[in-house]
């Protein structure tokens, strides 16, 4: 008779504390870690894991699936990158509560904020359901590759209190905010992980509208903080232009105190290179106050993948490429290859409404060849700029000629945050700085522009074993940092560490081959539209609630993920 369900066997245990790596068994059974070290009892499965690298599973606590995980059963690319745990609801998007009416209004502010197909929304979303609770209620009955946690959305929550007040981003009433107060409270309790909201006008809908929480005044803020008093449960997520520094941080930090609840904003490094270390001081402080506050960043540089089969290129809004632009791929590849037209859309301007980006790529010394595998820090003297002058070519020439290449699957990559030094040191400092949580990877949006879900292998491969321009991070930190810490900051304690008692979420991974995959197009979204999926090879075994989801990278037929009912799960 098999003592447990499953056994892990013989693989050096990195268990998510910060401990070093041991040699031992893990055993498993009724969804829960039962032993770690020697385990002499058989399992019903058991998976020899000799010589490779044994994890807590990933908890990433930045996603948006608030869509995919109404249609699939899949959170791909999260589930490709030993992701066991994802949270969704984040930015101030999403899609509950929602009247009737404003459908359309949610699905734009989406497809604006998060890069998700309109038209995949709308095929895709059945709208079972109106309120919050409800919501949870549609997704409690299906089931997933791994389990999923919601946060109540500010924009959301607004429309459906304040309808087209809310959308208009006028002051919200005394009775706006007792009703938005009173329906955090009821998403709390209904299971909510905790609420997010969104300051910043890179946000807009896709007809340019500013997200609906943009501007709300401090005593809608802090109403809404009170209702996650009420329901005694939740975190705040948060992201700012922080345009006034002093006075929104004392926002931020009033919203804390009012909730007595863990908040996290999003951290990153932009044109001023120290700029990010100011707004770190800021956190600091606000724990030095007994506030708890955490800077939420990522792992490598933010960016924009780039081709003739992505959402954006260099040419995208010059007048003789949109002439082509909707033509299916291998039509608008032979347009291309036209000497006349290359020479047309060289010679065009880009509009106003892509000059930002064509400025970050700085004339081509922003903007590199990704590569296969793709190289997420790579050096000035690769650049596009850098490349192209050595041969003593046109950059907008050279890029136009080197993205027909490979049958237009070519991706070019510029890094619009995080790498304003052009190398990830700042990175480096994020991670190992005491007040940051890891997140920002965004899996399930901007699908035809990123893919930073991968942020999961890159920390592991990049930071532990490959970097050759910078110091790496040991392994015990880096599992810690995305294992342990992410299930902390939004108040998980059933996961993130390989102990007796805890949740059988486990990666068995063979580290030498770890690594991410080249970016690739694929059309499986509802309505067949396209988005950007990128998968990773070295993943022996993905293990949820102990059973194996994923094994050498090919999914099994195992769905013992679910909804997460808050974090008293």
């Amino acid at each position: 008779m098999s003592k447990y369900d499953l056994v892990v066997r013989g693989g050096s245990v990195v268990d998510g504390s910060g401990a070093e790596a041991v040699t031992a068994d893990v055993a498993v059974k009724d969804g829960l870690i039962v032993e770690v070290g020697k385990v002499s009892g058989a399992g019903k499965q058991e998976i020899a894991a000799d010589g490779a690298l044994v994890t807590p599973g990933v908890v990433d606590i930045h996603t948006h699936y608030d869509g995919q995980a109404t249609w699939s059963s899949r959170m791909s690319p999260s589930s490709n990158h030993g992701v066991t745990t994802v949270v969704m609801g984040n930015c101030g998007v999403g899609f509950a509560p929602c009247r009737d009416v404003d459908h359309d209004l949610l699905i734009e502010l989406m497809e604006g904020v998060e890069d998700i197909p309109g038209a995949a929304l709308h095929e895709g979303l059945s709208w079972d359901w109106e309120s919050f609770p409800e919501y949870m209620n549609y997704l409690d009955k299906r089931n997933y590759d791994m389990d999923i946690g919601a946060q109540l959305p500010h924009g959301a929550l607004r429309v459906f209190v304040m309808g087209q007040r809310g959308a208009d981003r006028e002051p919200a009433t005394v009775e706006d905010v007792a009703e938005m107060r009173k329906l955090t409270a009821e998403a709390i309790t209904a299971g909510a992980l905790g609420f997010s909201s969104s300051r910043t006008l890179n946000h807009r809908s896709s007809k340019g509208a500013p997200t609906p929480s943009l501007n709300a005044e401090y005593n809608e803020l802090i109403g809404i903080a009170r209702g996650l008093k009420d329901a005694n449960d939740g975190v705040i997520e948060m992201i700012s232009d922080f345009d006034d520094l002093n006075d929104e941080f004392s926002t931020l930090e009033a919203m804390i105190k009012e909730s007595g609840r863990p908040m996290s904003i999003s951290v990153a490094q932009g044109i001023n290179p120290q700029g990010w270390l100011t707004l770190m001081n800021k956190v600091d402080e606000a724990n030095a106050k007994g506030l708890s506050m955490s800077g939420q960043v990522a792992p490598r540089g933010i960016g924009v993948l780039m081709g003739y089969g992505t959402t954006l290129n260099p040419f995208s809004t010059r007048p003789s490429y949109s002439e082509v632009a909707d033509l299916p791929l291998l039509e608008r590849l032979k347009a291309l290859r036209d000497p006349a037209r290359k020479a047309k859309i060289l010679a065009e301007e880009p509009t106003s409404g892509f000059a930002r980006l064509f400025s970050m790529m700085a004339g081509g010394r922003k903007l590199w060849d990704l590569g296969d595998p793709p190289n997420y820090e790579p050096a000035p003297e690769d650049s596009i700029y850098s490349l192209s002058k050595a041969q003593g070519l046109d950059p907008w020439s050279y890029v136009y000629d080197l993205l027909l290449e490979n049958d237009g699957t070519k991706i070019l990559y510029t890094p619009f945050a995080n790498y304003a030094d052009n190398n990830l040191d700042c990175c480096r400092e994020m991670i190992l700085h005491e007040n940051t949580v890891m997140g920002l990877g965004d899996g399930g949006a901007h699908v035809g522009t990123i893919c930073d879900a991968s942020f999961a292998t890159t920390v592991l491969a990049h930071w532990g074993r490959d970097r050759q321009r910078g110091e790496l991070i040991d392994l015990p930190t880096l599992v810690k940092a995305q294992t342990y810490n992410t299930a902390r900051a939004v108040g998980l304690g059933d996961r993130g560490l390989l102990v007796p008692g805890k949740r059988a979420d486990i990666n068995v991974i063979d580290f030498e081959k770890l690594k991410v995959r080249s970016p690739e197009m694929v059309f499986d979204l509802p309505n067949g539209s396209p988005r950007v999926q990128q998968k990773a090879d070295g993943y022996l075994a993905t293990i949820v609630k102990g059973q194996v989801t994923y094994r050498n990278a090919e999914a099994t037929e195992a769905l013992p993920g679910r909804l997460i009912r808050g974090s008293r799960s």
